[in-house]
Formats: structure tokens, sequence, C-alpha cells
């Protein structure tokens, strides 16, 4: 007999500016995800994060989760949606508790009241905090390693990093997922996710920054000692890059982004102006040829703008030099040809390109295991996190026989080798080339990282309740009361 625990699934809905994704995911009885279903939809309501359009955006999320439910045999009614756009912004405050007496204990409650008062600073109007989130903590002037609880002093004083969005922002997703039918079980912002699913405890604690090159923004959050330093939102990523192809080259939106993922090079060096791209010309006219230099010229410019745009909000944060594990890059955009070198040259920065695997169980997916997905995967993860808190977050052990284990394992496998098919973009044979094109390095030989400790989430405690009392202030989800 052996002994099997399951926990409840959780589904994550990444409403983005190109695509619309719902991910379902159940962990393991040793902490790992498994993915049961993905299902994806393109994304015609959304610009640069924010939702622009109610119809369309109900529509592809209605698209994404029939098709996450085919793959997973999972009825969906709950979801955890992700929050981003350039309307998100960022800013530092510190704040005071008088204890009382010199011998006082610092319980939870006295940080509860540091937290909440955080939220009566003002900001600016139609904006509302969402995530108030410690980072040093000081009794008596004197520096608290993780947390005060327990320690005795008479003034306790703390630093926060204080994120900010519009509330209509927020109204415009709530109002999308439940037209959708869905209940929204809690607002994360994205950066955050994407972090979870791509970082390690190591590069947190000696200081990363993850740039996350989605199609309308590039997000940005910077880590060091195990807490959150920065956060900022660029509206600069993927699809003005499909934009500058499409006027530099002289061809189709549908054509450029073709040209972009298959061919698309962040450096020019090494490339021949006689390696050619033809493409079909536009209502049978002769075919255009087009030069592979040409075309990483064109994604060189544009990439050196975002990443002067990324480096500054590094410099910014004060934190530049003290990166020791460099730059993360995840999301759609880091799949660009020697994008790590690129990044590398331009910044000084150690980079690597951030992979959903930390936490996947080894039988996903190699198609799952890819950069577009982190958000969604750290929606996953951060729901988990949720329940957790919510005190939510048990398992139910099985008692079954040996082989029925791996007649069980084959279950969980069968819905993800199924997904191959959807996941995997089949580029149309319309574009041709002549060339051989060289050998490039694989994004995916990056090693998947083996250690399964859990990372501290300390300073995520009590976040994702602030999004809850964010939310019934302006009477916006009253599902969570």
């Amino acid at each position: 007999m052996a002994s099997v625990k399951k926990y409840p699934v959780v589904v994550g809905l990444d409403i983005g500016t190109t695509k619309i994704a719902a991910i379902v995911g159940q962990m393991d009885q040793h902490g790992k995800i498994n993915i049961l279903g993905i299902g994806k939809a393109d994304s015609h309501g959304v610009a640069r994060g924010e939702v622009v359009n109610i119809e369309m955006t109900v529509s592809a999320i209605r698209t994404a989760v029939e098709e996450a439910e085919r793959q997973s045999g999972v009825q969906i009614t709950q979801v955890f949606v992700g929050i981003a756009g350039e309307h998100i912004s960022s800013m530092q405050n510190s704040g005071i508790h008088t204890l009382g007496a010199p011998d006082t204990e610092v319980e939870e409650h006295h940080v509860k009241a540091m937290v909440n008062d955080m939220y009566k600073i003002a900001v600016n109007p139609g904006e509302r905090i969402i995530h108030v989130l410690p980072q040093e903590f000081m009794i008596d002037h004197q520096p608290v390693a993780k947390t005060p609880v327990g320690m005795c002093g008479s003034r306790l004083s703390a630093n926060f990093h204080i994120i900010t969005g519009k509330v209509a922002a927020a109204q415009n997703i709530k109002k999308c997922v439940e037209r959708s039918g869905l209940e929204m079980l809690g607002l994360i912002l994205e950066p955050l996710a994407s972090s979870a699913s791509v970082l390690s405890e190591e590069e947190m604690e000696a200081g990363v920054a993850l740039v996350d090159i989605g199609g309308g923004t590039t997000d940005i959050a910077i880590f060091q000692d195990n807490v959150i330093r920065h956060t900022a939102v660029i509206p600069l990523a993927g699809n003005i890059l499909t934009e500058d192809i499409k006027a530099g080259c002289m061809v189709l939106k549908k054509q450029a982004e073709k040209l972009k993922v298959r061919f698309g090079h962040a450096l020019s060096e090494g490339l021949s102006e006689n390696e050619i791209i033809s493409i079909p010309g536009i209502s049978g006219r002769e075919r255009k040829e087009i030069s592979v230099k040409n075309l990483a010229n064109i994604i060189n410019a544009r990439l050196e703008e975002i990443f002067q745009h990324v480096f500054f909000e590094i410099k910014a944060s004060g934190y530049s030099k003290k990166l020791i594990a460099g730059m993360v890059i995840t999301g759609g955009g880091s799949q660009l040809k020697y994008l790590k070198q690129f990044v590398e040259y331009h910044t000084g920065l150690s980079t690597r390109i951030g992979f959903p695997t930390e936490y996947l169980v080894r039988e996903t997916k190699d198609e799952l295991k890819n950069p577009i997905f982190a958000t969604g995967v750290g929606l996953i993860i951060k729901g988990y996190d949720e329940l957790r808190e919510r005190g939510e977050l048990r398992f139910v052990e099985e008692l079954v026989e040996a082989p029925q284990v791996e007649v069980k394992e084959e279950v969980i496998v069968a819905p993800v080798q199924q997904m191959e098919e959807v996941v995997e973009e089949h580029f149309e044979e319309e574009i041709e080339s002549p060339y051989v094109a060289p050998e490039m390095p694989k994004a995916t030989e990056h090693p998947e990282m083996n250690h399964t400790s859990k990372r501290k989430t300390h300073w995520w405690s009590g976040l994702l309740k602030s999004t809850q009392k964010w939310f019934d202030d302006e009477s916006i989800h009253n599902d969570f009361e």
C-alpha cells in the first residue's frame, strides 16, 4: 500500500496583450506543480496590459478556459488573475510604530498596524495602493533580520515598497472575468508571479533583476536579500518589434510576426548579407526578398532602446552594483536568438533566460517549460501561497495498491501529452529561406534547477490580503469578504 496526497486544483489566468492563457495545475506531495491543461487564445481586447475592449477580452477568456477544461478534464470556476500595464507604479515609504514600554514584545498585530497605516498615505487621483511590501525592520534603530515578531523594544520602524495602480484597470479585469462566468479569487502583480516561477531563492538573496518581456509591456522586478526592492513597467515590448519589422520591411503584420519569431536575431554580427528570406507577395504580386542581416538590424535598434529603459530603472533603484546574480529574462520576447549575449554586452550583467521549471514536475513536456508561460505558472504558485495564508490548503491522503500508483502517474501525464498539438506553434510554410541557417544556441539547454527546497516567501506574507483590502474598500470584489 502507498499513500498519495492530493491538493486542490488551481487555475492561473494570464490576460496579456498578445495572448490570454488559462493554465490548470495541481501540486503534488513534494510541492511540485503538475500542469493538467493549458488553453490559449489571441488577445485583441488588451493594449499594453490594460483591457480596452470588454467583449473581445471576454470572448478570448472563454476560448482559453474551454480549451483548458478540455485538456485537463477539470471544470474551471475560480481563477487567480494577473494585473500589469503601464499604469502600475511603485514608491518607497517608511513608517514608525510606538510600542510603549522599553521591554514590549513585538507581536503580529503591531506589524499589521504599520502596514495598515501605509494604506492611508496620499496617492494620485484615481489610483489605489495594491500591495504594501515590508522590506527592512528596525527596533530602537537596530536592524532586525527577517521579522521583528518576538523581539523587545519601545519603537518599531520599517521601510516599505508600495505598489499602486488604477482602480478602473482592476475593475475592467474583474468585469471581464465575471462576464466569462468565473470567480476571481485573487489579483496578483504579474512581475511577482513571474519571479515565483523562474527565480531561485539563491538568486533573490544574492540580488537579481527579473525582466519579463511580454507583448505590450516589459515588467521589471528587482530582488535582494529575498526582498523585493523595486518594480517598474515599460510600455515597450514584443509588439513594437513587430511594428518596426512591418514598417522597415514593408510586409503585413502577420508576416512581420513570423519573421521575428523564426528568423529574428538580437545581434547582427556574424550574419551574411547574402542570407535572404523570400516571402509571398500581396494579392498575387511577386515574392519579396528580405535580408536576414537587415532584419536583425531593425530588431537590434529597438532592443537597444528597450534595455536602455531597463538599465535606467535598475540604476534608479540603487541596486545596479548589488545584483550579484545579474539579470534573468523571461516572457515571449526572451526567445529571440542571441538575446543573452546582447544583454550581457549592453548592460555588463550576467544574464540567463528564465524558464518556469523549478516548480514543475519532471514529466512536464518541454513545450510547456517555455518562458511565455512563466506568468501563468507563477499565478498558480502564488495561488497556492494564498490558500496557505488562508489556511485552506489541505490535502487528502489515499491508500492505493503499489501497481495503481503507476496507473495514476500515467493519468496525470496523459493530459500533458495531449497538449502537445495545442502548445506547439505551427509556422505556416509560406515563408521560404534558401539558405541554411547557422546553428543557434538552444534556450532549452539552460540546466534545470534540481533543488527542491521551498522558497522563503516572508516578503509575500500579507500581500494578497492587502489586495483583498484594496478591493473591499472600492467594492470591486465582494467575494473577498
